[in-house]
């Protein structure tokens, strides 16, 4: 039988193919712990009955003109801070909801507070390009900042931000947008979407529907390479309106951490930048989940 830190592996190394994880077959199908029955999803409340809402639920916002899924789970408490948490890549809609869920209790799991409001964002990806979704991000964000107080009947108080895989490349580019109380990406990506899609392309790794997308749209990577590189993570590493904390298992794909340095380097010499932080840890590429310093971390961060 797997242990649980194992089955979370598992699940997080399949959702994780934006940021380059390259070993598994087929890395765009999220699976439930071997040891356990799947997780029964969370009932849907209509955004205009959320104020009647209580424990874990699932929900579709509006605003600014987008749709969005969210997954929230509401403390007891009559005021929260807020963490919000972006699933990393599973390709297919049909699972969005399911794993945002899983990144929700996962995350739920290790913070030691109870008075936290959670709210994990079900961003799309089925035929959109890579960066395309962040509109989504956004406009969940902005829901939270200007309507989840009214809306939910709590009072929120600090705003955190925390990413995974993909999630990572969205709550740090949404760092580029908007203020928070701070943001945490682990193994963000792709750091460089451009070598991605070229390593696919050479049939180095296995095809995806990102770097598939892409393609039919502007062309190989050689035909038109400035494209995919204003969609890499390395492009948007400026303007941090907020403190920022990376994290990095370095027995990650050596994708990732082929553009873990440039990452870092990029981002110490950002003059108009907020705070941030790196810390490298043991493990793969969910390794600040997998990873016994993971809730230190995690509580450090947001205490």
């Amino acid at each position: 039988m797997k242990s649980p830190r194992t089955s979370l592996f598992v699940f997080l190394s399949l959702a994780a193919t934006a940021c380059g994880s390259t070993s598994i077959k087929d890395p765009h199908i999220s699976i439930p712990p071997a040891n356990s029955n799947p997780a029964a999803p969370a009932p849907e409340i209509k955004e205009e009955e959320l104020d009647l809402a209580s424990g874990q639920f699932q929900t579709t916002i509006q605003h600014n003109g987008v749709s969005v899924k969210l997954v929230i789970n509401k403390p007891t408490t009559p005021s929260a801070d807020v963490m919000m948490t972006f699933h990393g890549t599973v390709e297919t809609d049909d699972k969005i909801v399911a794993s945002a869920q899983k990144t929700l209790d996962e995350t739920k799991k290790m913070i030691s507070r109870t008075n936290v409001l959670y709210i994990s964002v079900a961003y799309p990806e089925e035929n959109l390009l890579m960066g395309d979704n962040l509109k989504h991000a956004e406009a969940a964000l902005l829901w939270v900042k200007q309507k989840a107080n009214s809306a939910l009947r709590i009072k929120t108080e600090r705003i955190f931000l925390l990413g995974h895989s993909q999630g990572g490349y969205l709550v740090t580019r949404l760092n580029n947008l908007h203020s928070t109380d701070g943001v945490i990406a682990n193994a963000p990506g792709p750091l460089n979407f451009k070598l991605r899609c070229e390593l696919e392309e050479s049939g180095q790794i296995p095809a995806s529907g990102n770097c598939q997308r892409m393609k039919a749209k502007y062309g190989s990577t050689k035909d038109n390479p400035n494209a995919y590189l204003e969609r890499s993570l390395i492009s948007h590493l400026t303007g941090f309106k907020s403190r920022i904390l990376f994290t990095q298992g370095m027995s990650d794909a050596k994708i990732q951490l082929t553009s873990w340095p440039v990452l870092k380097e990029k981002v110490k010499a950002c003059k108009n930048c907020a705070e941030s932080e790196f810390i490298e840890l043991d493990g793969k590429h969910p390794a600040l989940f997998d990873n016994s310093k993971g809730p230190e971390i995690i509580n450090s961060f947001i205490k």
